[in-house]
């Protein structure tokens, strides 16, 4: 099991981390005439927030579209550190966009911004794009081992750090079968170099605090072929949340990457339904 690894990885007693230093990207553009999409007059910022194994480059075609369609678009530098840290930094990055936000999280990022977003009545709607939709008390391990078919406990590359944390990465050599056996291999490999780690801490401590999928719309994108996340695993948290769904079949966990029209397609669609 994957909770079982992680603890043997760093011993019996682990240390928090409370805070740390992230940049945040914001890339905005102005609509053009004749634009793909058919977004509405008053667009909301779109918040992009990345998961673990990963930065925001990953969002960079989901990023082009919906600019290209006149969204304003901010993709948060997810720390990766601790959910309590990281979901507060988010929540400050929040609380700085004036406006309507429609917040969209992929794997890990959906624990973050499920904690980040409770509260913040700017926050229309949340769209998690294979990611985690979890309740308080779960964790990331819990969800991840809930039902069968995840490759992160055999990928796992574990690298102690001085303070007794550990960092975790997809060992890079299995980073292209198992996170992203759609893309192009030469582009999968350079996304297994390119990749940044999440603490052990980040995906065994329990989630505190009120979910904000239980007062804010949710829609779940579906990876159908994912070996991170199960799509089990996905349809349980989604259907558990009441989220509308969509399942993209043969995706892997880097749907959006592999999949960046739909992937826009139905970000759009949640911006349409909670206006």
């Amino acid at each position: 099991m994957i909770s079982k690894r992680l603890k043997a990885l760093v011993g019996a007693s682990v240390a928090v981390v409370v805070a740390c230093v992230s940049m945040l990207a914001v890339t905005t553009a102005d609509a053009r005439a004749g634009g793909q999409g058919h977004a509405p007059a008053d667009k909301p910022t779109i918040v992009l927030v990345h998961g673990a194994f990963a930065d925001s480059s990953g969002f960079n075609a989901v990023i082009q579209r919906l600019t290209n369609d006149g969204y304003p678009v901010v993709a948060a530098a997810n720390p990766l550190r601790a959910v309590p840290s990281d979901a507060a930094q988010l929540s400050a990055l929040l609380d700085s966009i004036e406006g309507p936000i429609v917040l969209v999280g992929h794997s890990y990022g959906g624990v973050v911004m499920s904690t980040a977003a409770t509260g913040n009545a700017n926050v229309k709607a949340l769209v998690y794009v294979a990611a985690y939709i979890p309740e308080t008390g779960e964790t990331v391990a819990q969800l991840t081992d809930q039902f069968p078919g995840s490759t992160v406990d055999a990928s796992l590359k574990a690298v102690p750090l001085p303070d007794g944390v550990v960092d975790l990465y997809i060992e890079p050599a299995v980073f292209p079968a198992n996170f992203a056996p759609d893309l192009p291999a030469k582009d999968a490999a350079l996304y297994a170099i390119t990749q940044r780690p999440a603490t052990n801490v980040a995906l065994t401590e329990p989630i505190l605090g009120d979910q904000a999928w239980h007062t804010i719309p949710s829609y779940a994108l579906i990876s159908g072929a994912d070996k991170i996340i199960p799509p089990a695993a996905q349809r349980y948290m989604s259907e558990r949340a009441g989220s509308t769904v969509q399942t993209v079949k043969g995706a892997s966990h880097m749907v959006f990457v592999s999949h960046p029209d739909t992937t826009v397609s139905f970000i759009e669609r949640a911006v349409r339904e909670t206006r």
